[in-house]
This record gives C-alpha cells, sequence and structure tokens, in this order.
C-alpha cells in the first residue's frame, strides 16, 4: 500500500534529517517508528503527506507517486491520509464537534466550512466516531476545556472522518500518563483493525511500541537500524538504536499510573492558535481551504 524507496532528507543548514529509507507498508498493518530524539522520526512521517518536502527518492500511496504531486493533485491525495499530531491542534475556542468536522475541510470546500455548513451525513458521521471514541458526552464543550487524552481522541476522531487509508500518528502520548497512553495507543489500533487502516506511529515509549504495535522500526541518525517483529526487539538491538543502557533497569524503574501531566498540559494549551491552525491546514485539507 505504502512505499518508500531511496527516501532521503537534507535541510539547506547541510543537516542529513533521512538516508536512503526503503520501507513497505500493507494495507491494514500498525508500525511503530521508534529511536533517539533527532533520528528522524517526525520527519519520516511528514515526508509521507509532504508537510516536509524529501530530497530524494521515491514515496507511493497505492498506484501514486506522492512526490511528483502538486497543487489539487496533492491536495486529493492528503485527503487519503489522517494525520494525528502530538500537540493535538485543535483550535481551543470551537466545540468537539467543529474541531472533528474539520476533518472534512479538503472535501467541502471554502465557503461551505467558513459557515461551518456540514453535509448532514458528515456530521451524522461526527456524531457515530465522537461515540466510539468515548466522548458523545462532550460534543459541545469547547476544546480548551478538555483533558489531554481526550483532545488526543477529538484528533483520532478527526483524523478518522476524513476517511483515510494511512494513518500518520506523530508522538500520541508525549504528554499524557501512562494509563491514558495505554488507552490511546489500544484505540488506535482497534480502530485501525475495524478499518483495515494502515497506521505510521511515532512513539518514544518501546513498552507501548512492543504492545500494540504489528512491526517495529528502529531509526538511528536516520536510517533504519532495526525492521522487525515486537518480540524481536531485544536488549542488543535496543541498544543499537538508543546506545549503551542498562535495559532491564530502565524497565523496572517506569513511571507509575497517575494523573495527566499537568504541567505540560498547561504549556501545550497556551500555544497561540494561528500556530496550530498554520500546520493543521495542510494535513487535513490538503495545503488549503
Amino acid at each position: 500500500m505504502l512505499t518508500l524507496s531511496g527516501v532521503g532528507k537534507r535541510y539547506p543548514t547541510g543537516d542529513q534529517a533521512l538516508a536512503d529509507i526503503e520501507l513497505s507498508l500493507p494495507k491494514g498493518q500498525v508500525l511503530a517508528l521508534i529511536g533517539p530524539s533527532g533520528a528522524g522520526k517526525s520527519t519520516l512521517i511528514r515526508c509521507v503527506n509532504r508537510l516536509v518536502e524529501p530530497t530524494q527518492g521515491s514515496i507511493r500511496l497505492d498506484d501514486q507517486e506522492l512526490t511528483r504531486l502538486s497543487g489539487g493533485a496533492l491536495r486529493r491525495a492528503r485527503r487519503s491520509m489522517g494525520m494525528i499530531f502530538q500537540e493535538y491542534a485543535l483550535v481551543d475556542r470551537l466545540s468537539v464537534m467543529e474541531n472533528v468536522l474539520s476533518g472534512r475541510l479538503g472535501y467541502v470546500g471554502f465557503w461551505r466550512s467558513f459557515w461551518r455548513r456540514y453535509p448532514q451525513r458528515d456530521v451524522a458521521e461526527a456524531f457515530r466516531l465522537l461515540e466510539r471514541v468515548g466522548l458523545p458526552h462532550a460534543i459541545d464543550k469547547r476544546a480548551d476545556a478538555l483533558s489531554g487524552g481526550q483532545r488526543q481522541r477529538v484528533g483520532i476522531a478527526r483524523a478518522l472522518l476524513q476517511s483515510p487509508k494511512l494513518l500518520l500518528v506523530d508522538e500520541p502520548t508525549a504528554s499524557l500518563d501512562p494509563k491514558t497512553s495505554r488507552q490511546i495507543m489500544r484505540l488506535i489500533r482497534e480502530l485501525c483493525a475495524e478499518r483495515e487502516l494502515a497506521a505510521i506511529i511515532n512513539i518514544h515509549d518501546v513498552a507501548l511500541a512492543r504492545q500494540f504495535a504489528d512491526r517495529i522500526v528502529g531509526l538511528r541518525a536516520g536510517r533504519i537500524v532495526f525492521d522487525g517483529m515486537p518480540q524481536e526487539l531485544d536488549n542488543e538491538i535496543l541498544t543499537r538504536i538508543y546506545g549503551e543502557e542498562d535495559w532491564d533497569s530502565a524497565a523496572d524503574q517506569a513511571e507509575p499510573e497517575g494523573g495527566e501531566v499537568v504541567a505540560a498540559e498547561s504549556v501545550k494549551h497556551k500555544r497561540e492558535e494561528s500556530t496550530r491552525l498554520a500546520e493543521l491546514k495542510p494535513a487535513i485539507s490538503g495545503g488549503g481551504v
């Protein structure tokens, strides 16, 4: 379904973020990307939907060569790639329902979205998705009144309202406590199974990757250094990906379950809406509405 061949990304500064990425993802598979900070995980995900432009290589989704698309063709291709963001990319002043319906921006056109006149079938599907992600009671709440886990569920529902073939998920548990992180990963996994969706999930938590992914790809310095099943991810391979560490001791020191990270959430909520929208619009509407 998705095939990356020889994909590389070099920034104008000369930094090589990705090099010679070879990757194939079949329909319905959940793939976890792991690796140290700066390994290229987010860059890889964003090269797929062209939020970051690769400097070399081929990216194909079904029979489309994504790297050659521009304008309307790229906007249409982006409809089939749902993006779930680390920082949620919600518009705080809008309701949960309005944020979910923004997943249809690439379909309804500028004026209908401006006046929030979405087709009834889209509204009905948004209701169904909010029920599925466990938020039927929050439809009219403003996004800034939600907890981190709830905000992430809204982002998941919005991505699914695009009717995508592929989910691109960027650190979905970064600001969540361990219990909520497992709930979010379980939800993504279940939704992918229900809808036969493929997913690439950039995640720092190795234990969650082992528990919920079908396949794990390890990146280091922009290169794939491991590609295999979760049960193959032993201490030797973890050292190859991350460097030397007492992995058995690290596992014993995992953070206990508790409340969500309030301080981190406070920082997230203070992000400017204009910054969120600048990132959100290309991903869910193909570069404009």
